[in-house]
């Protein structure tokens, strides 16, 4: 005879309606109160704030399960500072590392870095084998641009778990922001190695080698990346510069179309179809995307000197020297907005097709 396991939890006490009806019914006896612990575990799980927010209200005593919960309720809804009274409150009543750790990252939120590192540090005094406040600290100092502090941080989080791809991304992006683009490479390389899945690490590596040239390497990156991932918008954006590298159009706009429909209001994509109507000679196109991508980031270097050179093939040598002027301001030290300037100026129609393209606008992030 088929016997059947009762559940450990009743479905009469997890249904909403029933948990909503039973509010004014839970006891405010200190004794009892702990008993709900596992009830405001579940409802902060589900998402239920309102109701967490509800039944907190009407208890006379409260726990320090239920200081901690309302303040992860009030993280998730940006209300930071309140988040870090109540996380407080609770070192003060149970000074443990998890109630630390809440602080100490409350304190990053609200960009008190200097704070949050005193607070990580404490934590360390619990434990010295947490891959998150090491990694943590690592992050606090790169906000505060002490790189090498962040270094040996992050270095300490790998040392204790490779399984975590943030270490490995954080410790390659100091490596890229002093130059050393070998190093970066080899942490990634190393992290790949741990993370045979991670999108982010193939991806990187593929935007170091399209850096130096290296289109095979970057191009095998970017495909393995989009292998585990199809949609990743910044492997497909890096994949399509290699495309549009080696002249193909109509494959990079093809492309282009998966990430317009996820990201309209991007403008390193409509730079780069804009680019590729250039590049078919379809003058007028591109003009009118390269606008769009103007009018997204009407700062952006390359947009402003692209769209002069649309418009100096177009021979509005007027329209092409405004852009051109615009993106001197930038950046003085462009050498090829002065270049291409000084054309404008003389009214060469010499221009090869080719000679002042630039490469195609800066990775999507």
């Amino acid at each position: 005879m088929a016997t059947t396991t009762p559940s450990l939890i009743s479905n009469s006490i997890l249904n909403s309606s029933t948990v909503n009806s039973n509010f004014s019914k839970w006891p405010n006896d200190i004794s009892s109160i702990d008993k709900y612990n596992w009830l405001l575990h579940i409802m902060y799980g589900r998402g239920e704030y309102d109701r967490i927010q509800q039944f907190i209200r009407i208890q006379l005593h409260r726990n320090t399960y239920m200081t901690y919960i309302q303040a992860l309720v009030y993280r998730q809804e940006g209300r930071i500072i309140e988040a870090l009274e109540y996380f407080q409150k609770c070192v003060l009543e149970n000074p443990s590392l998890t109630n630390i750790k809440q602080v100490a990252k409350s304190l990053a939120l609200l960009g008190r870095y200097r704070l949050a590192i005193d607070a990580y540090k404490e934590a360390l005094t619990y434990t010295i084998n947490d891959w998150e406040i090491f990694h943590n600290l690592g992050l606090c100092y790169m906000h505060i641009n002490e790189l090498q502090q962040a270094k040996q941080y992050f270095l300490q989080a790998i040392q204790i778990t490779e399984i975590q791809e943030a270490s490995f991304l954080a410790l390659g992006k100091i490596y890229l922001l002093e130059g050393e683009r070998e190093e970066a490479e080899t942490i990634y390389e190393q992290g790949t190695r741990r993370n045979p899945e991670s999108v982010e690490l193939f991806t990187q590596i593929g935007l170091i080698a399209f850096e130096r040239a290296n289109y095979t390497k970057a191009f095998e990156c970017f495909g393995i990346a989009l292998t585990f991932s199809p949609t990743h918008i910044p492997a497909i954006m890096a994949a399509c510069q290699v495309i549009q590298k080696h002249g193909d159009a109509d494959v990079a706009l093809s492309k282009y179309r998966i990430i317009y429909g996820r990201k309209p209001e991007c403008a390193q994509v409509w730079n780069n179809i804009g680019m590729c109507f250039f590049s078919k000679k379809k003058l007028v196109a591109a003009v009118s995307c390269l606008k769009r991508a103007n009018y997204l980031a009407p700062f952006e270097l390359y947009i402003l000197y692209n769209l002069a050179l649309v418009h100096l093939y177009l021979q509005q040598n007027a329209s092409a020297a405004i852009f051109l002027q615009s993106a001197i301001r930038i950046n003085k030290k462009h050498a090829p907005s002065y270049a291409l300037l000084e054309v404008d100026r003389t009214g060469s129609n010499e221009l090869q097709f080719n000679k002042f393209r630039l490469p195609t606008s800066a990775t999507f992030h």
